[in-house]
């Protein structure tokens, strides 16, 4: 009787520990001291499967040592642990498997006497094959049929300890992610109305234009497709053409096509299906099934890869796509803003841009002008940056002195916005507070213009009086040389790689980048 209470109280111990978050391996080790009260052993050993490996998770008993615990198993050279796995059953092993050629699962580690007791429990969950635990004795004997039947029993619920101890890890994760995804929607909350007021404060001509335009094509559902030079307040105006459209109160989600690897970009967007590829073991909405109903902001979508821009097409024309590994079409409803500081009618006609995606997103262009375009906002704009600072951090307040004013002025701001708010936390973080002075803003000075000097019989006659093709253009034009003069051959001493000076692999490369086969 008393055994019976011992062995329930360790059952209702596993039960509690299973719902907590990151107590699997307290799980599997409280699981294996229970296994003790039934079933006697001097090494018990819980293996987790990964393919056809086993490795070690948890230990317990006189003969666990730091050997044991970096050992690993495999299937193939253990046909009983595979058939232990496959039957479901545990499986008793006797002298003559220690004998076989498969060997005793320890040799060369335990020093284990012939005829030992020794025991495979296989632990599986629904069609789920989750691993194995190992029980091994000193002593020479047999476990009696009473013992495996009851280690097989005991495995099932190990089994599904672990596997509610996996599911309370992947909740646990999914609150925290779910936690901060509210956190950065609640601060979200407050980017419309910001942003509006940002791109409307301009007093300059191109720029009010622009916000004109930007409200009007905002009541629609078309594409609009936003250029500038980097930092300019692309994001920005985005988010402001949301607020002011119809799809205000539902989701405005963002990604940037240049900061995903060029192979995740597909998933990032349409999601996947589980088992699509290695490590997909759910399905995942993609950002399109995030913001239906909403507006979708294609950050850089110059850098998105051609695959990807060939699906991207059938949505804004058809509305529906299929997720990674899966046959089944999706329908959404979202409205896309693209950006990006490539020159896209070049990047068309080196064939690295869809030219039939480039027209179906600059259904509507808008080109926000760069900072040195629009001085008459640097002073104002400056100014609400350090009050937004003091308000975001509670220190301040702080002010430009007319001098500091003129030098914000006078600067060249190639990274546009983006450097001038660089420029200004910088210097708040130097003074705490009061007025800043130009020495406080350490502007830095702009590069030099570089200057080449050509002599006289350098220039190639075919360039003199004809317009210059782009860069991207003319390296179009050297590898198609290089490629005719090698016959199409990449390869070898006499391939294009050699004539170029490059390897093969980098030339490859860039033909597939340039659309060059």
């Amino acid at each position: 009787m008393t055994r019976l209470l011992d062995y329930t109280a360790d059952l209702h111990r596993l039960a509690a520990l299973a719902t907590e978050p990151n107590a699997l391996d307290r799980v599997l080790e409280q699981a294996l001291r229970s296994l003790k009260r039934i079933v006697p052993y001097d090494l018990a050993a819980l293996y987790e499967l990964n393919g056809d490996e086993l490795t070690v998770r948890a230990t317990q008993g006189p003969l666990s040592n730091a050997e044991i615990r970096r050992h690993r198993l495999s299937l193939e050279q253990f046909p009983t642990i595979r058939e232990a796995l496959q039957t479901r059953r545990p499986i008793p092993l006797d002298e003559a498997h220690h004998r076989s050629s498969e060997g005793d699962p320890y040799d060369g580690i335990l020093d284990l006497p012939p005829g030992h007791a020794c025991m495979l429990v296989p632990l599986y969950a629904g069609a789920r094959d989750l691993g194995l635990i190992t029980l091994d004795r000193q002593i020479c004997m047999h476990y009696t049929q009473e013992a495996v039947e009851l280690a097989g029993v005991y495995g099932q619920i190990v089994a599904t300890a672990m596997l509610f101890a996996e599911q309370s890890q992947l909740l646990h994760r999914y609150r925290r992610r779910l936690m901060e995804e509210n956190r950065l929607l609640r601060e979200q909350v407050r980017d419309p109305a910001e942003a509006c007021r940002r791109v409307r404060a301009s007093s300059n001509s191109q720029m009010r234009a622009v916000v004109h335009a930007a409200e009007q094509v905002a009541q629609t559902f078309m594409p609009v497709l936003i250029t500038g030079d980097t930092g300019t307040g692309k994001e920005v105006l985005a988010t402001a053409i949301h607020a002011w459209s119809p799809r205000v109160n539902e989701p405005f989600v963002t990604l940037n096509c240049a900061a995903i690897p060029e192979n995740l970009v597909e998933s990032e967007l349409f999601g996947y299906v589980r088992g699509a590829f290695s490590g997909a073991v759910a399905d995942r909405p993609g950002r399109f099934v995030t913001a239906n109903g909403g507006t979708l902001f294609l950050d850089e979508i110059g850098d998105m890869p051609l695959s990807a821009q060939a699906k991207l097409l059938r949505v804004l024309e058809e509305g529906t796509f299929e997720p990674v590994g899966s046959d089944r079409s999706i329908r959404v409803d979202v409205r896309v803003i693209a950006a990006t500081h490539v020159d896209l009618p070049a990047a068309v006609k080196a064939r690295t841009f869809r030219e039939d995606l480039y027209f179906r997103i600059a259904v509507f262009p808008l080109r926000l002008p760069p900072l040195h375009e629009r001085r008459e906002d640097i002073a104002p704009l400056a100014q609400q940056f350090l009050d937004d600072l003091a308000a975001k951090r509670g220190l301040g307040p702080w002010s430009l002195s007319s001098s500091a004013a003129a030098a914000l002025v006078d600067a060249d701001w190639p990274g546009n916005v983006r450097q001038l708010v660089n420029t200004l936390e910088r210097a708040t973080i130097l003074r705490p507070s009061g007025i800043l002075e130009p020495d406080d803003l350490a502007l830095m000075p702009s590069p030099p213009t570089l200057r080449i000097q050509v002599l006289d019989g350098d220039c190639p006659d075919e360039l003199e009086g004809d317009p210059l093709v782009t860069y991207v253009e003319n390296e179009r034009r050297h590898l198609t040389a290089a490629l005719a003069r090698s016959g199409g051959k990449i390869y070898g001493p006499d391939g294009a790689a050699a004539i170029l000076g490059l390897r093969p692999t980098t030339l490859q490369s860039k033909l597939r980048k340039l659309g060059l086969r």
